[in-house]
């Protein structure tokens, strides 16, 4: 991005209009420690359902979650069924935490099957290996499929003595502190000083989230923190009547929200260290996107109106208020 800058902020002056570039280096604590809660339950037929604490508001949290257990289990995305109902979560914890729980329940899975396993294919409990979705005993072509252990599980006559019917276990997991996201965000915009509309021109940005579960989901949620953020610093804010204290932007008619036309293409890299914390190596990315969006913004809509003498201007940085802060510089420079 910064190729090319000073030839950029060179043009736009020639065409009247400001332009500045912002950076963000951001790290937030994420996934504080809680109890989270992952059950599994295989039916008759092979086919598992996961129950999950947490609740989808729009992440993907079923995609991600059936992700893991096939990865774990060896299952395909259709044989899975994900039900979740826990309003009550917070702080980019349901991959770190519940991810995790899910792991914890696959290994008591595992552990069962492996017992069944070893009866069915009369051989030692500690030479039967699990891998790909299947049971197996260790230097032979003998195996069976997990799918084939759960169906056998729910027949008493073929268990051993030991085994309860059934392949069906839970996990919880709280970790034993906060992970640590980070990223780090640039942002290039452009002022015109007559109007005081400020453009996004260009938005980048490298974060490191841990273990990346699913790119196209994590992207998702990075664009849309970003947006979120973006529309802090340009343009949110709550307004009251100074005579009479009554809220004037207590509706969505009033507030203002971003919208696809105010943003440019955010432009996504992902550089990740995983974390010791949980088995997944997992992070957070909830508010990845907004923590460095609204610094980077801000940062580079200085760095435009300091062209101008323009110097410490807080958001939100609305037309309005740009305009008025150049204008006043104006009548500061003439004075």
């Amino acid at each position: 991005m910064r190729d090319g800058a000073t030839k950029r902020r060179r043009d736009s002056r020639a065409k009247g209009l400001l332009r500045g570039i912002g950076i963000a280096n951001s790290i937030e604590r994420a996934a504080s420690p809680g109890l989270e809660f992952a059950e599994i339950r295989f039916d008759t037929s092979g086919t598992a359902t996961l129950f999950m604490g947490t609740l989808n508001q729009g992440q993907g949290h079923e995609t991600i979650f059936r992700q893991i257990l096939s990865e774990r289990l060896g299952l395909k995305p259709d044989e899975l069924r994900v039900v979740e109902g826990d309003t009550d979560t917070v702080a980019s914890r349901s991959t770190v935490i519940g991810g995790a729980a899910i792991c914890a329940a696959v290994d008591k899975i595992v552990e069962k099957g492996r017992k069944i396993a070893a009866h069915l294919l009369e051989a030692a409990h500690q030479d039967i290996r699990f891998d790909e979705g299947r049971f197996s005993v260790v230097g032979t072509d003998r195996s069976l499929s997990i799918r084939e252990v759960a169906r056998t599980a729910f027949q008493p006559a073929k268990l051993p003595d030991d085994v309860e019917p059934g392949l069906y276990d839970t996990g919880t997991f709280t970790p034993k502190q906060d992970t640590f996201p980070n990223g780090s965000h640039i942002c290039e915009v452009e002022i015109d000083p007559e109007t005081g509309v400020v453009q996004i021109i260009s938005y980048v940005v490298v974060d490191d989230v841990g273990t990346v579960i699913n790119p196209k989901t994590l992207k998702g949620q990075i664009h849309g923190g970003v947006v979120q953020g973006l529309g802090q610093a340009l343009m949110e804010q709550v307004v009251y009547e100074r005579s009479s204290g009554q809220l004037t932007t207590a509706s969505f008619m009033d507030y203002a929200m971003p919208r696809a036309q105010d943003v440019c293409d955010i432009e996504v890299h992902s550089s990740p260290h995983p974390t010791s914390l949980n088995p997944l190596g997992a992070k957070g990315a909830g508010e990845a996107g907004t923590v460095g969006a609204i610094a980077a913004a801000m940062n580079a809509i200085n760095d435009a109106l300091s062209e101008i003498g323009v110097t410490d201007f807080e958001m939100p940085a609305t037309p309005f208020r740009v305009w008025q802060a150049i204008n006043q510089q104006r009548k500061r420079a003439h004075a």
